[in-house]
């Protein structure tokens, strides 16, 4: 199947004032999540109805329920995560959603001994749920307190055979991994290609050159040949190789000179994965 190209709530942080802004007629698919309230999501849904988009949910469905627990406690205790996890699984095949999105594996500071074990506990459970309510749960590995890389290591040391015993989809998110390790970014895609059904395109914009400080800008082609940026040409391309893959431009708001550079961003990744 082609790829898709479509747009995160991020870009708007969820703000159902700015729900039109999502559909635009270029893209094909909206990611969002962590809604301010069940009005706000339930207009989110009459939207779609109109307007004929894909969609997928980056969990959480709400703002201020969990986003990383799923391993161990960060705001909440694991247990009451999976509970969420499933709950909005159930609904969300419901209404049509091509899958839900977590944040798994998500470490807050490295670890001794168990990881990969933890990993498989949490694969077994969530390829259950992705059974049960027959939708795929898209696993997105993210860095951890203070930009640790350690969860995006510990996948990379993870068996592929093991992660398709499973069969769980993968998110990429260029920014985190440009960030845990961007002289190695092609060593990460070669190894889980066949799995990466979903990609977060951003930049990396640091404030002020502190490189604790930065936010997701949108992508463009301006950005390869400028140094205050990554160049992701060839990532988005490497990126492309593989099958049936949504491309999300998933900035945030804060750094984007116009509506303008967003959409010339928008065509100049659509003519690299081709």
């Amino acid at each position: 199947m082609p790829h898709k190209l479509g747009l995160s709530g991020s870009t708007i942080l969820s703000n159902p004032e700015q729900f039109h802004e999502l559909f635009l007629e270029e893209l094909d698919h909206i990611e969002i999540g962590e809604f301010p309230d069940e009005d706000a999501f339930k207009l989110f849904i009459q939207h779609l109805k109109s307007a004929q988009r894909s969609f997928g949910i980056h969990s959480p469905l709400m703002r201020k329920n969990s986003k990383y627990d799923l391993i161990e406690y960060v705001h909440i205790e694991p247990e009451k995560a999976w509970y969420q996890i499933e709950e909005e699984a159930m609904r969300l095949t419901s209404l049509g959603a091509e899958y839900v999105l977590v944040h798994f594996p998500y470490f807050k500071t490295d670890r001794n001994g168990v990881v990969h074990q933890e990993i498989e506990q949490g694969l077994q459970r969530l390829s259950q749920l992705q059974d049960k309510y027959d939708i795929p749960l898209v696993c997105e590995p993210k860095l951890g307190q203070n930009r640790n890389p350690c969860g995006i290591h510990y996948l990379d040391d993870f068996s592929v055979e093991r992660w398709e015993h499973y069969g769980l989809p993968l998110c990429f998110d260029l920014g985190d991994y440009l960030l845990a390790d961007a002289d190695h970014i092609f060593d990460h895609i070669h190894k889980w290609q066949d799995y990466i059904k979903v990609v977060h395109l951003h930049n990396v914009s640091y404030q002020n050159g502190d490189a604790n400080k930065y936010i997701w800008s949108p992508v463009h082609p301006s950005q390869e040949d400028d140094p205050d940026f990554y160049s992701l040409k060839p990532i988005i391309q490497k990126l492309a190789q593989g099958s049936d893959v949504r491309f999300l431009f998933e900035h945030t708001p804060h750094h984007v000179p116009s509506k303008q550079y967003v959409r010339e961003g928008i065509e100049w990744v659509r003519t690299l994965i081709k």
